[in-house]
């Protein structure tokens, strides 16, 4: 195995290694997926719950598909059962109902071959801190019963940035290559599967940049994709379809722009000539709040709406002589609807994704 890294860095430019370059080809999604044609979900979760020894209930009858080659973000507050959810799904946790199938394997009856489709990325790091880079990912390996293939292993390696760590002990790593190694190992045993559980928590931007880079090359060669995240932003970016979960119940799951187009608030906002003393009482009833300095108005209009009543509006101001120095519309973020969802259910507590 050489030192040199192959032009580019990419898991792309290593076609020319053809035993590597088939088990990647082997994750690209089918014709039948990219013409549009339906096939079976790859994981498909009916009615789970998970009731703990003392009567907790985390999770409460999830019905969920998660599609192939998609990435998909499931979203909620702390405590409201994410991690529950991926432990029951990865063969973790034993659930106390329910089925959970990965690419048509059920994860309790048929475990070793479900699992073998799955890679986590846990939150806390899982490995042996006095074993070097490569050693952990040869033993994941083999855990799986994968035949040995340095080519690969050295393409993962190459492609987190871990190539001249390979024979540094874990304890020694900076907390980013910590996480770096947590990717490797997940991926050692090529998963068809891929679960982060809030990857990018306490990283750098340079990391997380990294990071997602690296998964959306994943999710081109058909690798399907799970996360949790904390920046919900991160969510809005990256994910094909959101699902949130609230208090061990899936509250939706909704493609990312329908999700948005429905719960989606659109504002209007007024830059004024002169700032206002209060509302004249004839706007009394248009959905509009004044600035604490009175110089900016915000309208907010639903944009599902046949008529956003905009020009009706100006209109009005025009006739109350308030005059507008600027305006621009804007809209919902992802984590503005999530607060919405979850708010009812969580009072004024903090919310996390």
């Amino acid at each position: 195995m050489t030192d040199t890294a192959p032009a580019g860095g990419r898991f792309a430019s290593h076609a020319r290694n053809d035993a590597a370059a088939r088990l990647f080809e082997s994750r690209v999604p089918s014709p039948e997926s990219r013409k549009g044609i339906r096939v079976p979900p790859i994981i498909s979760i009916q009615q789970l719950t998970k009731t703990y020894a003392g009567g907790f209930q985390a999770l409460k009858g999830i019905d969920l598909d998660i599609q192939r080659g998609e990435i998909f973000a499931l979203l909620g507050p702390n405590g409201a059962g994410k991690t529950t959810l991926i432990s029951v799904v990865c063969g973790l946790v034993n659930p106390s109902s329910g089925t959970v199938l990965a690419d048509g394997h059920d994860i309790v009856r048929d475990y070793r071959a479900a699992r073998a489709r799955i890679g986590l990325v846990p939150q806390e790091l899982a490995t042996d801190a006095f074993e070097t880079v490569s050693a952990t990912l040869r033993f994941s390996r083999g855990l799986f019963g994968k035949p040995k293939n340095p080519a690969y292993l050295e393409q993962v390696l190459r492609e987190l940035s871990l190539w001249d760590k390979r024979d540094s002990k874990i304890s020694t790593l900076s907390g980013g290559m910590k996480r770096r190694v947590l990717i490797a190992k997940a991926l050692a045993h090529e998963p068809s599967i891929l679960f982060l559980d809030e990857p990018t928590a306490g990283v750098d931007v340079e990391l997380r940049h990294d990071m997602w880079q690296m998964v959306r090359r994943l999710r081109e060669q058909g690798t399907t994709i799970i996360l949790t995240t904390h920046y919900i932003e991160e969510a809005e970016d990256m994910a094909d379809r959101v699902g949130v979960i609230n208090r061990g119940e899936l509250v939706l799951v909704e493609d990312k722009r329908t999700l948005m187009r429905k719960l989606g608030k659109k504002q209007l906002t007024l830059t004024l000539q002169a700032p206002l003393a209060a509302l004249p009482a004839a706007l009394a009833a248009q959905p509009l709040e004044l600035s604490a300095d009175g110089t900016v108005l915000t309208y907010t209009y639903d944009v599902q709406a046949e008529q956003t009543g905009i020009g009706s509006l100006l209109r009005q101001l025009e006739e109350q002589g308030v005059e507008i120095k600027d305006l621009h519309s804007s809209e919902s973020s992802l984590e503005e609807i999530f607060v919405n969802l979850v708010r009812p259910a969580t009072g004024s507590a903090q919310v996390r994704a």
